[in-house]
């Protein structure tokens, strides 16, 4: 695996950016924004989580390489505006990196890696209040954040701090709870209310999957795969046999449902 000479080949790829957005570039590069280049930047990092499920290393390769592009987009962008630079940028997550690891580049001493993320928060707290930034031990996540990744974040900070539960059995007395709750407002048929339950419910299982040291991002694209691949099979089950959907009862359709479970 060649290592050598990855600088030189970053410059390149900084190189070839700015020639597509010069003059004589590219007509559809030079026509790109921050705003327009939104919706690639989230395409690509999704790609890549889907290269990483699927543990594909030349497909992760490449999309790593697509997603590399839209950053090298995004400085390009900021430098003709005169903004901030790739070396600025690069200059940034490289302090950060040196400051957020005292126990590498300081001799501070650690026990493992819980006090080296106990620390890392330390450090990051009181960076934003140099900022002057509210600091809230909860921290700050952008809109786009998964919801169910952010709801992870944000009962993990808490944690940190003594706000949490004794024991899983406790959350799933929670869940329990929530669901009761669910249930009663459904008689009562008020929407909002309803909502507001199944918000509920929905976040104390994520606080039960992050006590357990699952994560319900996967755990949940997990059983949609399996859903879909299910499904795909009842399909495929009827299409053999020239049946519709129309055409089925709940009884067959789960009696399909049953093989796939079996068979895949």
């Amino acid at each position: 695996m060649a290592t050598d000479g990855a600088g030189v080949k970053f410059q390149k790829l900084l190189d070839i950016m700015e020639t597509l957005r010069s003059k004589n570039g590219c007509p559809w590069d030079k026509e790109q924004t921050r705003h327009t280049l939104l919706p690639y930047l989230l395409e690509e990092a999704h790609e890549v989580l889907e290269a990483l499920e699927t543990d594909n290393n030349e497909l992760l390769k490449e999309e790593l390489g697509d997603l590399l592009l839209q950053i090298v987009f995004h400085a390009q962008i900021s430098k003709e505006e005169n903004i901030f630079s790739m070396e600025d940028v690069l200059d940034a997550i490289c302090n950060k990196l040196i400051v957020r690891h005292p126990h590498i580049y300081n001799n501070l001493e650690v026990k493992d890696s819980k006090e080296v993320l106990t620390n890392w928060n330390a450090i990051k707290h009181t960076e934003k209040k140099l900022k002057n930034k509210k600091a809230s031990l909860l921290g700050s996540y952008p809109p786009t954040l998964p919801i169910l990744h952010k709801a992870v974040r944000l009962t993990d900070k808490a944690s940190k701090v003594g706000f949490d539960w004794p024991n899983a059995a406790a959350v799933v007395e929670k869940i329990e709870e929530e669901l009761s709750e669910l249930k009663d407002e459904i008689k009562s048929n008020n929407k909002e209310k309803i909502e507001n339950e199944i918000g509920d419910l929905l976040f104390s299982v994520v606080n039960l999957a992050r006590f357990l040291e699952i994560n319900p991002e996967i755990a949940l694209r997990g059983t949609v795969k399996k859903f879909t691949n299910r499904f795909n099979y009842i399909e495929k089950s009827l299409e053999e046999r020239n049946i519709s959907f129309s055409d089925c009862d709940l009884d067959t359709l789960e009696r399909y449902w049953n093989e796939a479970k079996k068979n895949l």
